[in-house]
């Protein structure tokens, strides 16, 4: 079963409220498929139906609701685009991966579902020169905070690989329109107060409309993962100041530390090389040159705090590709 191959699939979309559940729901429309998608949020749901999908109000981490939805789904294919980085509680989002994953392979197993496509993301690789490959570990033994971030992306992906067809989306950091990449963005807002500092550590990024495409993409591909970002990997000594000139920031300062060998980007030859996926926006560069066009839309002045204080910034940007607002589940 490929969505080249069989029209009019019915598909399961969990975090179909969230940035990039908002941006696949028309892609999937659009080739003739039909979307239930999943919002806690009573609000969401027209939105939802805006888009053309029919929405299921349920939240993941009730288990018995998440079964039978997906059982009165009548799904072909479950997609899985959960996050919760409410307050960038990194725990909180590692516990959904695991235990609201959990539940969404149990469900899907219930319903005898064969296929998923699942969201990840590309920096939990084990330390090493250049940028990872998807045949390299994860990165287990991590200190704290990232062990967390590294244990929830492992539980995930291990949870997904029971279905008999699987494809994980080891995304890049995010950017475009509803991320903190954004000149409305918690970033943009960081770079005008001169908190996005400009270092060694190497970022891979992915325009938020090639990751819903990658989604898309992914009803055909075989079964494994999937590195899906740019074709630059790069350190934030160059892309910081790029993205500072796209939303109207000055100059960002300059840290001199040396770079953290996790922080070392991915590739992504294997899809484009073996599965044919090509970005729109191939670097960062084009991309956050696009984002100018919205640097007149108001921006709030000040970057959110978090209730500890801190901003949310994890200084080499690799911290969750989240929105401003929260992600929706």
């Amino acid at each position: 079963m490929t969505s080249k191959n069989v029209s009019g699939l019915r598909i399961f979309l969990a975090g179909g409220a969230g940035v990039l559940g908002r941006r696949i729901i028309p892609l999937l429309v659009a080739a003739g498929h039909t979307v239930i998608a999943t919002t806690r949020h009573e609000t969401r749901t027209g939105p939802l139906r805006d888009l053309g999908a029919t929405p299921a109000r349920v939240d993941v981490l009730d288990a018995a609701a998440l079964a039978a939805a997906v059982r009165d789904s009548g799904a072909d294919v479950v997609m899985h685009q959960l996050t919760d980085l409410a307050g960038g509680d990194l725990a909180a989002n590692a516990a959904l991966r695991r235990d609201g994953t959990r539940n969404l392979v149990d469900a899907a197993l219930a319903a005898g579902v064969r296929r998923i496509v699942a969201q990840s993301i590309c920096w939990t690789y084990v330390p090493g020169e250049g940028p990872a490959r998807e045949s390299e570990p994860l990165d287990l033994g991590a200190p704290e905070p990232r062990r967390t971030t590294v244990a929830g992306v492992a539980a995930m992906e291990s949870a997904v690989a029971e279905l008999p067809e699987w494809v994980v989306l080891r995304y890049g950091l995010l950017y475009g329109p509803g991320t903190w990449f954004e000149p409305r963005g918690l970033r943009a807002a960081e770079a005008r107060e001169g908190r996005l500092v400009a270092g060694a550590d190497v970022t891979s990024f992915v325009h938020v409309d090639d990751a819903a495409a990658a989604a898309l993409a992914a009803l055909d591909w075989p079964v494994g993962h999937v590195n899906v970002c740019d074709d630059e990997p790069a350190a934030g000594l160059d892309w910081a100041p790029a993205f500072c000139r796209a939303v109207g920031a000055p100059t960002p300062p300059v840290s001199g530390a040396p770079a953290n060998p996790v922080a070392r980007g991915a590739d992504n030859r294997h899809a484009r090389r073996d599965l044919g996926w090509t970005p729109a926006y191939p670097s960062w560069r084009a991309g956050f040159a696009a984002l100018a066009g919205d640097r007149d839309i108001p921006d709030t002045g000040r970057s959110r705090q978090f209730p500890s204080g801190r901003v949310g910034h994890s200084g080499g940007g690799h911290d969750e590709s989240v929105p401003l607002r929260r992600k929706a589940r």
